[in-house]
């Protein structure tokens, strides 16, 4: 989205994260899984269900666990081998007081997160959840699906957890995206003082999946949700996914904590 496009952004948004999903497992269609709950979604105005603009903002967890992710993690070595697996880079390590090792790593879809987003929560004993091979197809799969049962194309999010540098807490962002503009280049609009923006490219997908988190989520058993309010950064095209938000190597500053030449 260039800065003039800008102009088309709305002033409000609302999320919702519907009840009635159920358990998903190994083989079953998300969108089909998905559809009935999305349907009984009830808007502020008296309105149900999707409508075009609509975001539909996924848990990696239930995808990964209908696309059969879980692997086996039966004591603390063999979890440490599932993450070593998962590593392409380890970026910073430090002991935990129980003896093992937190580690900060790049994965292979090249995301930099704790124990290369490898989840041991809401899952059977004796395993671990891997995040979905191909996110951005698992957008688009669910998408088509959507599209296919309720009429709707919406955008689709799915989401994972992560920690930042220097900040407490985490937050949801995208990992896979389909039908979203991701990014929203402002640079050369100008602000109310007639200044060019020089590097602001908004993290469009990220925000509206921190968004989304706050009213989904693994403890209340939400595990999506419906943001209403970005039409603008709805596409028709799936478009080239959030793993154009992974910043190249070649622009990374901290990649080796100073900037060299």
């Amino acid at each position: 989205m260039s800065g003039d496009a800008d102009a088309a952004v709305g002033t409000s948004l609302t999320a919702v994260a519907p009840d009635g999903v159920p358990v998903v497992t190994k083989g079953d269609d998300l969108a089909a899984v998905l559809t009935p709950a999305l349907e009984g979604v009830v808007w502020p105005d008296g309105t149900r269900g999707l409508a075009e603009g609509d975001v539909v903002v996924v848990s990696s967890k239930i995808v990964s666990k209908a696309e059969g992710r879980l692997v086996a993690a039966r004591d603390e070595a063999e979890r440490e081998r599932v993450i070593a697996d998962e590593t392409v880079r380890v970026v910073a390590q430090r002991p935990k007081p129980d003896g093992g090792m937190l580690r900060i790593v790049e994965n292979r879809l090249g995301l930099v997160m704790a124990a290369a987003g490898v989840d041991t929560s809401d899952v059977p004993a004796g395993t671990a959840l891997l995040l979905p091979e191909d996110p951005d197809a698992s957008a688009r799969r669910i998408r088509r699906g959507l599209h296919a049962r309720t009429g709707v194309r919406p955008g689709v999010i799915v989401t994972d957890t992560a920690g930042r540098p220097w900040r407490r807490g985490v937050v949801d962002m995208a990992i896979g995206a389909a039908g979203v503009r991701v990014l929203s280049d402002m640079r050369g609009a100008r602000d109310r003082y007639g200044r060019a923006l020089q590097t602001t490219v908004i993290g469009v997908a990220d925000e509206i999946a921190a968004a989304a988190e706050l009213v989904k989520g693994k403890v209340s058993g939400r595990p999506v949700a419906v943001v209403r309010g970005m039409g603008h950064a709805v596409t028709e095209d799936d478009g080239e996914g959030a793993a154009s938000l992974v910043r190249p190597p070649e622009e990374d500053m901290f990649r080796k904590g100073v900037d060299e030449p």
